[in-house]
């Protein structure tokens, strides 16, 4: 198991369960963001993950925004834009994964927290959690993604406000203008979060790579390129033995024993 120093990586299942642990709180510097770009990076070729979740270690937080200390000691321009570039890179290779990634909420959910969030694909919220795009307050704006994503996801109108304000949220707000999935009472967080990605580690790695890409590379497309790119990925998995499997098992009538081929 590779090894990190602020990610706890264990894999059970097909599930890649990964917990944050950057005291105080989860802060995102530049050590932790290049632990989460490659740990997303190998998990891509090893063929015992099939989905990723991302949890907090720290209780009453999931990640409260940027280092801002790390920020302030950097006096050059050039330093502070090679900060704000990683991040949106390693959000880029998140959104772009093959392999599905699960944010699993818990707590203070703000700034660099929520644009990390926006990034992955499958977004479950304790109800204790609570989210905010504050970067106003401070005399920014959001810098890993904040300020395209949430308008992708919530629409232009409700991001504006919740960009200008620096307004925090609940997890039932969150969930009523679509920013997450599902809230799910604290305690039951993590074992919903593990029942949707062992549901889809179930799966053969070939269809939810495809299903992945073809999602990917039809958002913020014209509809027709969106088809022609889901027509491409289904022709390249017309080939796999799962896709034979597939059929073979509904046809007769029981489970599928999917290989991954």
């Amino acid at each position: 198991m590779p090894n990190y120093q602020f990610l706890e990586l264990s894999v059970e299942e097909g599930v890649g369960f990964v917990k944050i642990n950057r005291q105080p709180v989860n802060a995102l510097g530049r050590e932790l963001l290049n632990e989460m770009d490659r740990l997303v990076a190998e998990a891509q070729n090893d063929p015992a993950i099939k989905v990723l979740i991302f949890a907090s270690g720290i209780p009453n937080v999931f990640i409260a925004g940027v280092d801002l200390k790390e920020m302030a000691a950097l006096s050059d321009p050039a330093d502070i834009m090679k900060v704000v570039e990683l991040g949106q890179g390693v959000f880029s290779r998140i959104e772009h994964s093959e392999k599905p990634i699960i944010a699993a909420i818990q707590g203070a959910c703000v700034g660099g927290g929520q644009e990390f969030v926006m990034a992955c694909h499958i977004r479950i919220a304790s109800d204790r959690t609570r989210f905010a795009q504050p970067e106003i307050t401070l005399g920014i704006i959001p810098g890993f993604g904040g300020s395209q994503r949430l308008p992708r996801i919530v629409g232009a109108s409700r991001a504006s406000e919740l960009i200008l304000t620096g307004d925090l949220i609940t997890p039932q707000e969150a969930l009523r203008i679509g920013l997450i999935n599902r809230v799910v009472s604290d305690g039951a967080l993590l074992k919903t979060a593990r029942e949707i990605a062992k549901k889809i580690a179930r799966h053969g790695l070939p269809a939810i790579r495809a299903a992945m890409r073809a999602i990917g590379r039809g958002l913020d497309k014209p509809l027709e390129e969106g088809l022609k790119a889901e027509a491409e990925e289904f022709r390249s998995i017309t080939a796999t033995q799962d896709m034979k499997e597939g059929i073979r098992a509904f046809l007769e009538k029981r489970q599928p024993k999917f290989t991954d081929r």
